[in-house]
């Protein structure tokens, strides 16, 4: 199978078109704002994982596992960031690279067009002035036996200045054309550089959105390793729990007492006022 490059498939038959040129730029901002969606969304789940870390060291700090789940979390949070960030500095690399590139095809679309448009203008000049030539020579050479002297001179004259007109003309012309291949040679070697550099582009761009994604979710995996090891030591704790133990220690160590309060019994007031009148007779019948 022929391999497929950039330089060989994005070329037009019209001089002055830039569609492939145009077509390449474009797939490239594509890929450019792919990478910053994925920058962007990496940010994001940096986010929400410092967010959900914060949110279990907040609420559940006594228990010791789940505060290193928190910590794992912080430490996830912070090399998605570390990763983002390595994903922008490639995309802004290559922004740089991109725009010295484009500058530099930008000025010679611009130089090929104004050239092109001016060898046009003097052929157009060419032709013209080629067929005022024509028409003195042929308006002359029909007089010669029709008019005198000096109408003939006046002819000659003027047939002479036609031809050095359009001698200049085609001079003008020629020199335009010699100056229009030049810049189209100019442009086809920086149309099939520009190519080269933006397929290796392109080639790397792929190669690092794969490699960050590849990297992320896996990222991702030993996350989910980690909980699940730290939640593992929490179900062997779990298994070690005896619920008769846990009651006993807490009642050793809290205990405020075995007795309850005695009940409260009703007192009738005037058998309390009759046994206390009893109780303050009975000495003085002693005496």
């Amino acid at each position: 199978m022929i391999e497929l490059h950039f330089k060989d498939n994005f070329w037009n038959t019209e001089i002055t078109c830039t569609g492939g040129y145009d077509a390449i730029v474009q797939h490239l901002n594509d890929g450019r704002r792919t990478c910053k969606e994925l920058e962007d969304f990496m940010k994001a789940r940096a986010s929400v994982e410092e967010k959900y870390a914060k949110d279990l060291q907040i609420k559940l700090m006594w228990w010791h596992q789940i505060e290193n789940i928190s910590l794992s979390h912080l430490q996830l949070a912070q090399t998605i960031r570390e990763e983002a960030k390595k994903l922008e500095d490639f995309r802004e690399k290559q922004k740089e690279m991109r725009k010295k590139v484009e500058q530099r095809m930008d000025a010679l679309h611009k130089q090929k067009a104004l050239q092109y448009k001016k060898t046009m203008e003097s052929k157009k000049t060419y032709e013209h002035k080629c067929r005022e030539k024509e028409e003195a020579e042929q308006t002359m050479n029909r007089s010669v036996n029709t008019s005198n002297t000096k109408q003939q001179e006046k002819l000659y004259a003027k047939a002479q200045l036609a031809k050095q007109t359009a001698e200049e003309a085609d001079r003008m012309y020629s020199n335009n054309v010699s100056i229009f291949s030049k810049s189209r040679e100019d442009w086809l070697k920086e149309h099939i550089k520009a190519c080269e550099v933006f397929e290796q582009q392109e080639v790397e761009r792929i190669n690092t959105l794969r490699n960050v994604v590849w990297t992320h979710l896996n990222q991702l995996s030993q996350q989910c390793v980690t909980s699940d090891e730290l939640y593992e030591e929490v179900r062997r704790s779990l298994e070690c729990c005896d619920i008769k133990e846990d009651i006993e220690h807490f009642v050793n160590l809290r205990r405020t007492g075995n007795k309850p309060p005695a009940p409260v019994p009703y007192e009738n007031f005037y058998n309390t006022q009759r046994a206390l009148g009893t109780a303050s007779v009975a000495p003085q019948a002693a005496r």
